[in-house]
């Protein structure tokens, strides 16, 4: 019988009495897992002003190559290391790097190299460290589950970016910028008992639809390094995920170019109180909807729906800016974007990978995060630079170029959304698992 807890907890979240534990820990993996990151991205951050605008530029550069380097490395890896070892070694092998950036600050007098590291080292973490949990949740949890559960889990991620900058904020004086690359290893060290207990049980979890197969094996997956980018051009499907990614990158670059260039008449000081503002009303308003709407979305008007919402709301907020450009304009919109991405549309988007094998799960889900990601913002840098100082258009004239990529996003999510549902009702019918 549900307890008067489950009870409280499920007005929140439809979970089950026997998924509570899994999922209260699930909950507790990402908020560890993003606290840490935001305990790193301060001193990542407060770096770059140390050098100037080239050095930073080949800094990006040199991400992207590395980051298409470690994803190829880390599908070789994948195919010979067992899943039971694989994800708590990638978080035992963080630790140790940011371990090592501690200590080689403490040997070595000129810090300059070791900082312009650890700088790019983080920026690869950052993609790469919640895209391998996304792999691991949607490999513990089934399609049906995803729906309900992976809101909570985006909540925990939100409160976790809300915890996490706090320790540099109280801390930072006292025990020194460098000291907390330890505090960030420990952390990432706490949640290895989690993932074992999570890899433990999941057998004993309630499957209320059925899973891929081989989710319940613990195998290495095996065959090549290069399988993920092999599988990404490959299928439709994940094309279509990757163009998402895509188009995503695309409003954030937009939507930060065009603050910044807005901003430019303003004093540092009020510029830092505008980001500061918008940082705080995203992260309280991802928590609340990511913990009273995110899953109803998803359970009652589906997952095309879900994918949707944002990238309409960016439509009609692009073409708000260019009828009447402004700052307060500008400033909703990045909210909504940010906002809606970490509570809805993360979430929604990691739910389509409960539908495919655990090789695309492991091996081409890095391919899409990471290196199109990356990939993406170079692409909308350069863009935006064309369209703004190349072309000349102003403000107004890039925002209805926006809002026709919004456009497109909007088509891309209805029908990654609707192959989602097309595959469930598939599965349902014959009782036969399709792999997207």
């Amino acid at each position: 019988m549900p307890t008067p807890l489950h009870r409280l907890i499920n007005r929140l979240i439809k979970v089950t009495p026997q998924e509570l534990p899994a999922a209260a820990l699930s909950f507790v993996f990402a908020f560890t897992l993003m606290a840490a990151y935001y305990v790193l991205r301060p001193v990542r951050d407060a770096m770059s002003s140390d050098w100037t605008d080239a050095e930073l530029s080949w800094l990006w550069t040199l991400n992207f190559f590395i980051s298409a380097g470690a994803v190829l490395l880390y599908g070789a890896v994948v195919s010979r290391i067992e899943l039971r070892k694989l994800v708590p070694g990638i978080y035992i092998f963080f630790a140790g790097s940011f371990l090592l950036f501690y200590l080689a600050t403490r040997w070595l007098d000129d810090t300059g190299f070791i900082d312009k590291s650890f700088y790019v080292w983080v920026s690869f973490f950052a993609l790469f460290h919640i895209s391998v949990f996304w792999s691991f949740m949607s490999d513990i949890y089934s399609r049906a589950q995803s729906l309900r559960l992976f809101g909570l889990f985006g909540a925990g991620a939100s409160i976790g970016a809300v915890a996490g900058p706090s320790l540099p904020v109280l801390l930072g004086e006292h025990i020194g910028v460098y000291n907390l690359l330890l505090i960030a290893a420990l952390m990432l060290l706490f949640i290895v008992p989690i993932i074992f207990y999570l890899e433990k049980t999941r057998c004993s979890l309630p499957a209320e639809s059925n899973r891929i197969p081989g989710t319940g094996s613990l195998q290495s997956i095996g065959g090549n390094f290069f399988d993920g980018f092999i599988d990404f051009f490959s299928h439709r499907f994940l094309l279509g995920i990757g163009l998402f990614i895509l188009l995503y990158t695309m409003m954030s670059t937009f939507v930060y170019f065009e603050l910044k260039n807005v901003m430019v008449e303003y004093d540092r000081a009020t510029r830092s109180q505008y980001w500061g503002m918008m940082d705080l009303i995203v992260n309280s308003l991802a928590i609340l909807t990511a913990l009273f709407a995110t899953s109803r979305l998803a359970t009652h008007f589906g997952l095309a729906v879900t994918l949707a919402l944002v990238p309409v709301l960016m439509v009609f907020g692009w073409l708000a800016v260019a009828l009447a450009p402004g700052l307060a304009i500008l400033v909703a919109l990045q909210i909504v974007r940010r906002a809606g991405n970490y509570a809805i549309t993360r979430p929604g988007r990691e739910m389509l990978f409960t539908g495919v094998d655990r090789d695309t799960r492991f091996k081409t889900k890095p391919v899409i995060d990471i290196v199109v990601y990356r990939g993406g913002d170079v692409v909308a840098g350069w863009t935006y630079t064309g369209l703004a100082q190349g072309v000349g258009l102003g403000l107004g004239a890039i925002a209805i170029i926006a809002a026709l990529i919004a456009l497109l996003w909007t088509l891309v999510a209805i029908f990654l959304g609707n192959r989602y549902a097309k595959n469930r009702a598939v599965e349902s019918s014959t009782g036969v698992l399709t792999e997207t």
